[in-house]
């Protein structure tokens, strides 16, 4: 497959997981519904899946795993996606952000139609940007130091057990569909800075993509220079989503990196880019495709087949935890 139908596929499947987790979503809302109203005749089955917008709850059950205790029985699925997810950033770099995450599937399509309205995507100064990406690894930090460092086996266990923890994907779910003013005016303005800038949220917010970043930068693949037909346009650092000055590096290393195809499938020599592993083994896009879905999907497969997908949480439970 040639690199220039890359992006078709990946916005294909980018779309195929929006619409995958906006189905998940409506499967929770309406088992959320029948235990909350007590609804008559069997109750809906509640979707693990959704438990892949809990990466902290993931985090927590991966720490508390490797600390010696067991894998969190509360949400299972959020520790299985978490690792499922990090393995598939040192594969296939940041990958999960521009082939899966709905709210990068929801920010480059609001920037590329801001592109479209305004002819341009507008960028911070060099100063307020490096400033600004330093906020999401400052968010990591503080997650992950005070997770690993900060809490104790016995502690960890408490709060997966905890009221708090255990209904955490209902109390996420209230908190879209009873949004407080400030929420509302926050996720509005993220939005509307998504029409004139390049993923803000993902480039100077998100902490999971901090994290995924890191573990990156250890990955065998990266997108690879020829120098020998490189004629230095500069196309493929312009069409970068995250700025990165592809066209003076023989390779992409950088954590900002997102694994998207937009510098090779844009770039106006053939082969002068292209994905390799270890820097010498070419990976064609077809093949870089399908792995990424592969690997993501496979993840949930392992996870149901060792029995760490169904949550612990009995139907009771959920009705005396919603009632309260």
């Amino acid at each position: 497959m040639s690199s220039r139908y890359v992006q078709p596929l990946r916005i294909v499947i980018q779309f195929g997981f929006l619409l995958f987790m906006l189905w998940l979503g409506l499967l929770f809302y309406r088992f959320v519904q029948a235990v909350s109203l007590g609804a008559g005749g069997a109750i809906p089955v509640r979707p693990g899946g959704l438990e892949g917008f809990l990466p902290i709850s993931g985090l927590m059950g991966t720490v508390s795993w490797v600390k010696g205790g067991e894998i969190n029985s509360i949400h299972p699925a959020a520790v299985v996606i978490f690792l499922t997810v990090i393995l598939l950033s040192f594969l296939l770099r940041r990958s999960f952000c521009s082939w899966i995450c709905p709210i990068a599937t929801i920010s480059e399509l609001l920037w590329k139609g801001g592109f479209r309205l305004l002819r341009r995507n507008y960028r911070l100064p060099m100063w307020a940007d490096v400033t600004a990406r330093s906020v999401k690894y400052l968010l990591m930090a503080f997650f992950v130091l005070s997770i690993v460092i900060g809490m104790s086996s016995h502690q960890l266990s408490g709060f997966i057990r905890s009221d708090y923890h255990l209904i955490a994907d209902v109390r996420l779910m209230n908190f879209f569909l009873h949004m407080s003013q400030v929420a509302l005016i926050v996720i509005t303005v993220l939005l509307l800075l998504s029409v004139v800038l390049r993923n803000p949220f993902c480039r100077y917010l998100c902490p999971y993509g901090a994290l995924l970043g890191l573990v990156a930068v250890i990955s065998p693949t990266r997108v690879t220079r020829n120098l020998d037909r490189c004629v230095s346009c500069g196309v493929c650092s312009q069409v970068c989503p995250t700025y990165i000055d592809v066209m003076h590096k023989t390779s992409v290393a950088s954590p900002e990196c997102l694994a998207c195809w937009r510098c090779v499938s844009h770039c106006r020599v053939n082969e002068a880019l292209s994905m390799r592993a270890f820097q010498r083994f070419l990976v064609p896009g077809l093949v870089f495709a399908i792995l990424v879905v592969l690997v993501f999907w496979g993840g949930s497969v392992i996870g149901k087949l060792n029995g760490h997908w169904v949550s612990s949480i009995t139907l009771e439970k959920y009705v005396r935890l919603l009632k309260k």
